[in-house]
């Protein structure tokens, strides 16, 4: 019984790693340079993220203990639905370096729609696994698409200087 509960703690908070980092890119640059961006009045306020990033963070965590579990672990059966929540998980940590750390809201813009295409896949990969580890992702999926729309917002309404 202790070994589930660390599994399904390590699975957990795997994902809030990344956030962390994220978090401390986006500390500085949150009352720098995003406040000179122009941003869409609909915007979520600055203190929403960080509650929405953890609750999302932890859904997406247990939901990949659920898939893990079920499959018995990193089994052949899990490679493809296993991969492509670790490649959602990468492309999700990579996103706040491109857009908060190197400013680069054109190339942001392209790797969140990578990333929500991403988890769109792994969703329909969990659904034949557990169809709750599937509704944990349906949050996260629901704000990527709000996300991408702002990331979109903002790169057309402020244009990079072009790098000579």
């Amino acid at each position: 019984m202790r070994k589930m509960w660390l599994q399904i703690a390590g699975f957990t908070a795997l994902p809030h790693l990344g956030g962390l980092y994220g978090g401390y890119i986006t500390r500085k640059e949150v009352n720098t340079w995003y406040p000179t961006l122009k941003k869409p009045s609909w915007r979520p306020p600055n203190k929403a993220f960080p509650v929405v990033w953890t609750c999302l963070y932890t859904g997406m965590g247990y939901g990949s203990y659920l898939v893990w579990k079920e499959l018995g672990g990193f089994t052949e059966d899990a490679l493809v639905p296993l991969g492509l929540y670790g490649t959602q998980l990468a492309l999700n940590w990579a996103w706040t370096p491109i857009f908060f750390g190197a400013h680069k809201l054109k190339w942001s813009l392209v790797e969140i729609v990578l990333l929500t295409g991403t988890v769109g896949a792994t969703m329909m990969s969990w659904y034949p696994i557990s169809r709750t580890a599937t509704m944990l992702l349906a949050p996260y999926l629901g704000w990527l698409c709000l996300a991408t729309s702002l990331n979109y917002c903002i790169w057309r309404d402020n244009p990079e200087e072009k790098e000579e």
